[in-house]
Order: structure tokens, then C-alpha cells, then sequence
């Protein structure tokens, strides 16, 4: 499967080769100002199907309330505010993401869900929170963000600056298949070029679950799953780690 992957992939990267030049040139800027559109429809559907793993993820947040005052949570690329829904009533969210044209639809979620207290929206990458303080959440929410991310470890490293000690990073990702011999993991390396360009730089063919081991935490609860989504973003991790 080695040579044929490698001829199919030398394929598609041909084939994506002036979408390359373009992305060069900056000129993907337009697409920056739709892809919010493309996510917010999107989101109806992936958030049906993957409800009761989100329900079950989340149910997790009350065990990471402070001592006094309300849970502070934040949202590492918040997109269009898919998890508000799964927030317990009253806590405080602050959310981050680097495409500021997200805002319009974050606020129809916010409008829908009133039941949460919304602090601040920071337009920033997930590995640049410098405008959040350190040790200043309880809960740091990171859900389909280090697929597309250019250095996941520095996000991680981030996210244990602001979490408080003993606070928690809970994450919901899609992965590469973890069997290189498989056919879900040949179709996900050859496709990848021209994935890349339509999904806004993300990526199917990371490992995650090794950058989320190798990160600093003292404690990490990971479990392997498989969405019901067609091959390319089927295998997932979810979970949360402790720091």
C-alpha cells in the first residue's frame, strides 16, 4: 500500500498545486469571510449525531467547579458556539477564535442560549492567549480546533497557563486512523492536500491523542471512538485531562 499511497498522493498534490500558489498569493482571504457560513450549517448536523457523546463529555464539567463563585470556562476556537448547549446554567465563558467573522453567528448562539453569562470574544489562535491570564479558568474547551491548529503542543501549552491547578482541558477531536494498513488511513493521507483547502487548513491525518500524552498534565482520560461519519473524520478522541 506504501507505493500506491505515495503515487496517489503525488497525484493530488499536483492537482492542488494552484490552490497552493493562491493561498500563497493570500488569496484565501475571501474564503475566510465564508467558511463561518459553511461551519454553521454544518454544525446542525454533526452536533445531532455526535449529541449523547457531547452530553456524556460534558456532564464531567460540575466536577471542576471552584470552592465560591461560578464555573469559568474557556472556549478555544468557539466557531459558532456549537457547545453552549452542553454548559451548565450560570457558569461564565470567555471565547476565542481566530477568524473574527465567526462573531455574527456566535451571537445567534448566545442568543439561544441565555442561560450562560458570556464574558468577552478574543480574536486570537489557540496559541496565542496572551489576553487571557494565567490561572484565571476552570475549564478550558477545545472541540474539533487541533486538527486545524499549526502547532498543537503550544496550544496545550497554553491551556495549562490559564487553567487554574486543578482545573481541566476537555477535548473532542478527530484523528488519523491509528492502523496505517487500513484503508480509512490510505484514504486520509491521499486526500488530505485537497481537504486541507477546503476545510480551512484542517488537517485529518494527526495523531492527537500523543501531543495530549506528551503534554503536562497529571491526569488524562482519552478514550478512542468511532463517529458515524463517512471515512475522513470518522475516529475521534474524547475526553479531559487534569492539571
Amino acid at each position: 500500500m506504501s507505493l500506491l499511497l505515495h503515487a496517489c498522493l503525488l497525484l493530488v498534490k499536483m492537482i492542488t498545486l494552484p490552490l497552493r500558489v493562491a493561498e500563497l498569493l493570500g488569496l484565501f482571504s475571501l474564503y475566510k469571510r465564508v467558511f463561518p457560513f459553511i461551519m454553521y450549517k454544518v454544525t446542525f448536523n454533526y452536533n445531532n449525531l455526535m449529541n449523547d457523546k457531547k452530553r456524556e463529555l460534558f456532564r464531567n464539567l460540575s466536577r471542576f467547579y471552584p470552592a465560591d463563585g461560578p464555573l469559568r470556562i474557556l472556549e478555544i476556537g468557539c466557531g459558532t458556539g456549537a457547545n453552549f448547549a452542553h454548559y451548565p446554567t450560570g457558569c461564565h465563558v470567555t471565547c476565542t477564535d481566530p477568524n473574527p467573522h465567526f462573531l455574527r453567528y456566535l451571537q445567534e448562539s448566545m442568543e439561544q442560549n441565555q442561560h450562560l453569562v458570556y464574558d468577552r470574544f478574543v480574536v486570537a489562535s489557540g496559541e496565542d492567549l496572551r489576553q487571557v491570564e494565567d490561572a484565571s479558568v476552570d475549564v478550558v474547551v477545545c472541540t474539533l480546533v487541533l486538527c486545524s491548529v499549526r502547532k498543537p503542543h503550544l496550544v496545550l501549552k497554553e491551556a495549562l497557563r490559564v487553567l487554574r491547578p486543578g482545573g481541566a482541558f476537555f477535548f473532542l477531536e478527530h484523528v488519523v486512523f491509528s492502523d496505517p494498513s487500513s484503508w480509512g488511513f490510505f484514504l486520509q493521507h491521499v486526500l488530505q492536500p485537497l481537504w486541507y483547502y477546503c476545510c480551512d487548513g484542517c488537517e485529518t491525518t494527526r495523531a492527537t491523542w500523543k501531543h495530549l500524552e506528551a503534554a503536562e498534565f497529571s491526569d488524562l482520560s482519552l478514550q478512542h471512538i468511532q463517529g458515524p461519519f463517512k471515512v475522513m473524520i470518522r475516529p475521534h478522541i474524547v475526553g479531559y485531562a487534569i492539571k
